[in-house]
Parts: structure tokens; C-alpha cells; sequence
């Protein structure tokens, strides 16, 4: 297969968007390229099969966007370009939202349960888990033995989420918009070969399938403890 053929792909496509999209929606961009004021911060894990807008049908400007492996966000102090997002997400364009989405057949969730294979062939990625996945994986390995692998998987995508939401709660600009309710928290898992979205039900201490009820995350130190 012809390497370049991707690409050439990639660059039709913006020849499209230009052509199409672009010229009818003109005046939309034209607002755009005025600032944004996104309501949601939507975090989740940069897996290509993951979009946010597609995943929402939300347009260019609704969303506020932070993809990593694994949907991961390091406790305030790290000093990393998440906290940095964040913090600009929430003081600057005073988001209202703030949504951690995992999914289904997470490599790096995969990962954390054998993380010690990596550290040879991928010691980067063994880093980021290592340093910021711990609490996952040793949740996981005091927890719940026995369980089989799918099992398994499933419980680490969910845990995941839910110390991620914890993790926010540790910045001084989100503890602080959550005491005054002027933010929400959100925990959501995707389900890639369902489509469907599951949110954290705090009420009940469960995922359930999302319909029109949010369900926002009132105390997220309180619920993961809960699970």
C-alpha cells in the first residue's frame, strides 16, 4: 500500500471541508474566530476511535477538549498541560461542565493490568501509568481477585473515571466553582461497539445507561469511596 495514500486522503477531505462545510457555514466561523465560550470541558482518552463532537453531535466551539492516554488527570501540584487546561477552562472561559468519558477496550486500562511488560518496549507510556494510574491499578490488584480479564477491564475503565473526578476535585479553581455551584461534574463511560453512554449514578453508587437525567457528581471524594 502506497504510504502517502492516508495523507492524500486527509488533505481531500480538507479540500471538502473547504469547499462544502466551510462555505455554507461561513458566518459560524466568522462568530468563532471572535473567541469561544464553550460550557463543557469534555475530557477523554485520545483512542482513535473516540470522537467527542461525533460521540455529543456537538459543533466546532461547543466543546472544550482534553485527550491523553487513558483519560487521565494528575492531582493539582503535577504541574502538567491538563492542570494547566484546566484551570484555563474553568477561571478563563468559566466553564459550567466538566465530563470524564472512558470507554470500553481501553488499551491503556489494558495496560495498567500487566503494566510491568511495558517498561522495555514502551517506557513512556509505562511512565505516564506508572505515575498517574497507581491508584487504578492498586485499587484493582486489593480489590477485586478473581475476577476474569473482561471483568476486570470493565471495573478499571469505571474506576478510572471516577478517581479522575476525584483528581479535579483537587485544584483550588474547581473545589472552589463546585462549593459556590457554579460547576458540575460529570463521569461517563462510552461503550464502543454499543454506542451507548453510561454515567455514574452517585444516588445509587453505579454506571447506569444516560438518558435525560445528567447525573451530576455532587461529592466526588464521597463517591468513589462509595464504589
Amino acid at each position: 500500500m502506497n504510504s502517502t495514500m492516508p495523507v492524500k486522503r486527509i488533505i481531500k477531505g480538507l479540500n471538502e471541508f473547504q469547499t462544502n462545510y466551510f462555505t455554507i457555514h461561513q458566518e459560524m466561523f466568522r462568530q468563532l474566530s471572535q473567541g469561544q465560550t464553550p460550557e463543557i470541558l469534555f475530557i477523554t482518552c485520545c483512542d482513535s476511535r473516540i470522537d467527542p463532537n461525533l460521540l455529543t453531535q456537538t459543533k466546532p466551539g461547543e466543546l472544550f477538549i482534553i485527550r491523553n492516554l487513558g483519560n487521565i488527570i494528575p492531582p493539582h501540584g503535577s504541574s502538567t498541560s491538563e492542570g494547566a487546561a484546566i484551570e484555563y477552562a474553568v477561571s478563563d472561559l468559566n466553564i459550567k461542565h466538566i465530563i470524564v468519558c472512558g470507554h470500553s477496550h481501553c488499551g491503556s486500562m489494558k495496560a495498567i493490568l500487566q503494566l510491568n511488560n511495558l517498561s522495555d518496549e514502551m517506557p513512556l507510556v509505562h511512565n505516564w501509568l506508572k505515575r498517574h494510574a497507581e491508584s487504578t491499578r492498586r485499587l484493582l490488584r486489593e480489590n477485586y481477585h478473581g475476577c476474569d480479564v473482561e471483568t476486570l477491564l470493565k471495573i478499571a475503565v469505571e474506576q478510572n473515571v471516577l478517581i479522575q473526578i476525584a483528581n479535579l476535585e483537587t485544584y483550588p479553581v474547581v473545589r472552589s466553582k463546585l462549593h459556590g455551584d457554579k460547576l458540575s461534574l460529570h463521569a461517563w463511560v462510552y461503550q464502543i461497539e454499543t454506542g451507548e453512554i453510561s454515567a455514574y449514578d452517585a444516588k445509587n453508587s453505579k454506571f447506569v445507561p444516560l438518558s435525560s437525567d445528567p447525573f451530576p457528581v455532587p461529592d466526588p471524594l464521597a463517591c468513589l469511596q462509595a464504589s
